[in-house]
C-alpha cells in the first residue's frame, strides 16, 4: 500500500503547492504526471512477482476513498490555477490545465474505476459522481453492464478493432457507451435507467454552471477542458488495453469465456501504482472484484504484454501509423482471433 499511497498521493500535494504559491510547483506537477512517469517506468523493471492473497483490502478501499474525495477540490484548485490565480504566466495557466487534465486522466479516472467495482453503496456513489464531475458519468453504467460483459466482442463499444485508428475510436465509444449503457440500465429497470442518465446529464450541466459560477467564462472554459482531457484519456486507456484482440464467436450471439489473452497487461512498476494497476487488466476482467492491491500480472506467454507503460503507449495511440507499427507484430499471427480460435481461451482462475 506504501507505493499506491506515495505514488498517487504525491500530485495531490503538487497540486495543493501550486495553487497556493503557483511559481516552479505548476511546472513540477506538470513534470511529474509526464516526465518523471516516463523516466522513471523505463529506469525501474517490471513487477512480475505474485500480488499477495488473502490480504484485507480495507486499506486499499481506504485509500481509493481518500483520493475520491480529494479529487472535487483538486479539480477546483487546478480551475482556480488556470483562470483565477493571481501573477500566473498564459504558459503557467496552460501548464496547470494540462497537469490537472492529466491528474484526473490518470489517477481520478482510476479511482472512480475502482470505487464502482465496491460493493459499499457509499464507494460507488462517489465513484459515480468522480465520472460526472468529468463530464463522463455514464461510464459508470456501461463500464459495469456492458464492458464487462461484452469486452472483445463487437458488443462492446469500448473494444478498438484492429487497424482502427483512435480518431475514429474515440467518437464511437463515448456515443456507443452513452447508448448501450442506457439500454442495459433500462433492460434491468427503465424508471432507474432514466433517472440514472439524468443525473448524469444534469449533474455534469450543474457541475459546469458552478464552476462557472466560481470563476467566470474563462473557469468554465478550464473546466471542459480538463473534463475533455481526462475523457479522452479513459476511453484512451480502453483503446489501448484490448486493442484487436477478440473473443472467438461459439454460436450466434454467444462468445468464448474472457481470458488472459484479451486484454492487454503492464507490469511497469511507476506507472501502474499510480493507475492503481489497472494496467493488470487481464486479471482485474477476470476478478473485478478483486482488489487493486492484489491482482497478478499473469506470465507473457498467456497474456499479451504492451511494450512499454501504458500512460506512454496512450501517447503512441495518438501516432497511429507508429501505433500500428508497434502493435500489429505484436497481435495473434494470422488474425487477432487466432490464440482463440480452437476453443474457448485461456480463463483466468482463483
Amino acid at each position: 500500500m506504501t507505493r499506491f499511497a506515495l505514488v498517487a498521493l504525491s500530485p495531490l500535494v503538487l497540486l495543493l503547492f501550486a495553487a497556493l504559491w503557483q511559481g516552479a510547483w505548476v511546472w513540477l506537477l506538470l513534470g511529474y504526471l509526464s516526465v518523471v512517469v516516463l523516466v522513471a517506468d523505463r529506469l525501474v523493471p517490471e513487477i512480475t512477482a505474485p500480488a499477495p492473497r488473502g490480504k484485507s483490502g480495507v486499506a486499499a478501499i481506504a485509500l481509493t476513498g481518500a483520493l475520491g474525495v480529494l479529487h472535487f477540490p483538486a479539480l477546483a484548485a487546478g480551475i482556480y490555477l488556470a483562470a483565477l490565480a493571481p501573477e500566473v504566466s498564459p504558459a503557467a495557466r496552460i501548464a496547470a490545465l494540462l497537469a490537472t487534465g492529466l491528474y484526473a486522466g490518470q489517477v481520478s479516472n482510476a479511482v472512480a474505476h475502482e470505487l464502482i467495482h465496491q460493493p459499499t453503496v457509499w464507494a460507488r456513489q462517489l465513484g459515480r459522481w468522480v465520472y460526472i464531475s468529468l463530464l463522463f458519468g455514464h461510464h459508470a453504467s456501461a463500464h459495469l453492464l456492458v464492458h464487462h460483459r461484452f469486452v472483445a466482442t463487437p458488443e462492446d463499444p469500448n473494444t478498438a478493432l484492429k487497424g482502427e485508428s483512435i480518431y475514429h475510436f474515440l467518437p464511437r465509444a463515448w456515443a456507443g457507451s452513452f447508448r448501450a449503457g442506457y439500454r442495459a440500465e433500462a433492460a434491468r429497470n427503465p424508471a432507474r435507467a432514466r433517472a440514472l442518465f439524468a443525473l448524469y446529464i444534469a449533474g455534469g450541466i450543474a457541475c459546469a454552471v458552478l464552476a462557472f459560477l466560481l470563476a467566470g467564462p474563462v473557469g468554465a472554459a478550464a473546466y471542459l477542458a480538463i473534463a475533455l482531457y481526462a475523457t479522452v484519456q479513459l476511453l484512451a486507456t480502453d483503446y489501448v488495453q484490448h486493442y484487436g484482440l477478440r473473443r472467438a464467436r461459439v454460436v450466434a450471439g454467444r462468445y468464448a469465456p474472457f481470458g488472459a489473452a484479451h486484454a492487454w497487461n503492464s507490469g511497469r512498476y511507476f506507472s501502474s501504482s499510480l493507475l492503481l494497476n489497472a494496467p493488470r487488466h487481464s486479471e482485474h476482467h477476470a476478478h473485478p472484484s478483486r482488489p487493486y492491491t492484489a491482482l497478478a500480472l499473469p506470465p507473457a506467454d498467456i497474456a499479451p504484454r504492451l511494450p512499454h507503460g501504458l500512460p506512454q503507449m496512450v501517447a503512441l495511440a495518438f501516432l497511429p501509423s507508429l501505433w500500428r507499427r508497434v502493435m500489429h507484430p505484436l497481435l495473434p499471427r494470422g488474425g487477432p482471433d487466432e490464440k482463440m480460435a480452437g476453443g474457448p481461451s485461456v480463463a483466468l482462475t482463483e
